[in-house]
């Protein structure tokens, strides 16, 4: 079972904490990951390209010159493939990217972000976080004291407008619910900041 340090806002250790074994103490599956990394990237895909066929290109109504006789190849339309201001053969149209992946192979790969993670010891258990006004310095002391200057992802609770909005501005820092986590970014984060409340209602919903 991981025993993790918890740490207040200045970064001085309070106690410890154990992680239940089978959310942060499995072996990783490094395929389920990856699998589920593809699919958040392509679901966030606008899939908005576009471009026009010959039928949708403006002009070309007319033949441009007779079938047979003139010695040059015949020709329907000024709006062809073929013609300069032509359309686009198979042109792109909006999509979606979007697909879906099994319960089980979401649950498994969120289980396995974790258990990486806390292999690698890069799980920083906090606390509490209090802001009492929308500071962005009082965030980004607290990352510094903590040891997670760089990229962090900090795991609330619940939703903490002052901390989201004062941890927003801070390059390469992200926010997020227990049930808002996705394993892009759990990898992504070269920490994983959870407040120790979190820690239950992870352990809770995933255990």
């Amino acid at each position: 079972m991981p025993n993790v340090a918890v740490v207040d806002m200045a970064g001085k250790q309070v106690g410890t904490i154990d992680l239940a074994e089978s959310v942060f103490g499995i072996e990783p599956n490094a395929a389920v990951m990856h699998h589920m990394v593809v699919n958040y990237l392509a679901n966030q895909r606008q899939g908005t390209q576009s471009a026009l066929t010959r039928a949708e290109v403006s002009g070309g109504g007319r033949k441009p010159w007779r079938q047979k006789g003139t010695g040059r190849a015949r020709q329907g339309s000024t709006r062809a493939p073929q013609w300069t201001h032509g359309g686009i053969v198979f042109a792109p149209k909006p999509r979606s990217y979007r697909f879906t992946v099994n319960k089980k192979v979401r649950r498994l790969a969120m289980k396995s972000a974790f258990s990486s993670k806390a292999a690698a010891n890069e799980i920083i258990v906090i606390d509490a976080i209090k802001a009492d006004a929308y500071k962005t310095k009082v965030i980004a002391e607290m990352l510094k004291a903590i040891g997670a200057e760089k990229k962090a992802l900090i795991v609330l609770p619940e939703v903490d407008a002052k901390v989201i909005k004062s941890a927003s501005n801070i390059k390469g820092v992200k926010t997020a619910q227990v049930n808002t986590l996705n394993v892009y970014d759990i990898l992504n984060a070269d920490k994983l900041v959870i407040v120790k409340d979190a820690v239950s209602k992870i352990e809770e919903v995933y255990a």
